[in-house]
């Protein structure tokens, strides 16, 4: 099947976020009611953005500019061309390119889908010499294919039923995780675990509790450096110093569930628990060998981020080390109490990695179906009964 192939500006509207003031982080531009979306933010929305990490003040909106629903927003430097739609209104920087579609000749999802296939070749074009970066000149050297819009229409749709089914486990992964979390606030930090009521207090702290340090329940150890080119095909997450795995291998070091935590870079300090085995490499990490209370070390690292994030060493490269992150104080409680918590808890995690399997598997489907959609392989051949549509 032959498609037209386009510029992006013959599909709709585009141009740059916009921050005009100077400094970028003055504090009266923060902290009131607009949403301020950063390129961390597109890269961590699954499809919408919905969630963001920073808000704007009048002043900041005065020297920006509010972007409405279903504008696609395309990073342009650091994370370079990724995307994701907006589901609220927000404003952005010009790090980004925000994307309006022409009503009729294009769907902001089909050309979201685009960019999927076409990151590569975005990321190839903004190589520069001192900072990676995607300017307009460069985006439009890119032909976009441009089949007619109801066909646009059609393959959106089947793909982003699976992206809604994708976002759907993800919220509800959201709400164990902040449950779990919720739970450990209230028996730990608050002190109102089953009982507590009855429980006699001895310089603010219940009978039986203790100060210690978190090496005596937990140990964590160094991870076992490899390189990209050390790397064999496979589907187990290598976990280094970002926020995400570096690459994948064909083997594990480490037993789940595995709480990560990163060892140097930007994100040094960042925990991650996974439910699967991982090769720990620049990170520090804690397993179900090390710990028989890793939903507590994990629930405790979390609510004490500020703690991991003194740990870091080095000026230019900021490290975190094991054996810093076994230092760490904290309140101790019996044993039972730790198992009771463990336990309770264990309940939520499993229903997490039953949800994150499911993920997977939407996301390979999708991901096996999504470029031959888009290129016209698969062509789309209605229903003998009803007005839908499948796939031929």
């Amino acid at each position: 099947m032959s498609w037209e192939y386009v510029t992006l500006d013959k599909l709709g509207s585009i141009s740059r976020g916009r921050s005009k003031h100077r400094p970028r982080n003055a504090p009266e531009l923060f902290g009131g009611k607009y949403p301020f979306i950063q390129t961390a933010d597109v890269k961590n929305a699954n499809f919408y953005i919905t969630e963001y990490s920073q808000t704007y003040s009048d002043k900041g909106l005065s020297q920006s500019k509010l972007w409405p629903p279903n504008t696609l927003c395309i990073t342009i430097a650091a994370n370079i061309a990724d995307t994701a739609i907006l589901g609220i209104e927000a404003c952005f920087p010009d790090s980004i390119m925000g994307f309006i579609p022409y009503e009729n000749v294009s769907d902001v999802r089909f050309v979201k889908y685009s960019f999927d296939i076409l990151q590569r070749d975005c990321k190839q074009i903004s190589q520069g010499t001192a900072q990676d970066n995607l300017s307009w000149e460069k985006l439009s050297t890119i032909k976009f294919p441009a089949p007619p819009y109801e066909k646009q229409v059609k393959i959106a749709n089947i793909l982003s039923a699976y992206d809604d089914l994708i976002e759907n486990n993800q919220k509800q992964i959201k709400l164990l995780e902040e449950a779990a979390q919720r739970l450990y606030k209230e028996w730990f930090v608050d002190f109102r675990f089953p009982g507590h009521e009855n429980t006699e207090f001895v310089d603010g702290l219940p009978s039986g509790w203790i100060q210690g340090n978190l090496g005596e329940i937990a140990e964590f150890k160094r991870g076992k450096t490899i390189t990209k080119a050390q790397v064999h095909d496979g589907k187990v997450p290598v976990v280094a110093g970002g926020l995400e795995p570096a690459y994948y291998h064909n083997k594990a070091n480490t037993i789940a569930p595995v709480i990560t935590v990163s060892g140097s870079g930007a994100n040094a300090g960042f925990s991650r628990l996974y439910n699967i085995d991982v090769f720990a490499s620049d990170c520090s990490f804690a397993d179900s060998e090390t710990t028989p209370y890793l939903f507590f070390v994990y629930a405790f690292l979390k609510e004490n981020k500020a703690l991991l994030d003194t740990l870091q060493k080095g000026s230019a490269q900021p490290h975190v080390y094991a054996k810093d992150i076994n230092t760490l104080k904290l309140y101790i409680p019996p044993e039972d109490r730790l198992k009771e918590y463990c336990n309770i808890v264990s309940f939520y995690y499993g229903k997490i990695k039953r949800l994150e399997e499911q993920k997977n598997i939407l996301t390979e489907a999708r991901d096996r179906l999504l470029p031959k959609l888009m290129s016209g392989e698969i062509s789309l051949s209605p229903f003998s009964k009803g007005n839908g549509y499948e796939v031929a």
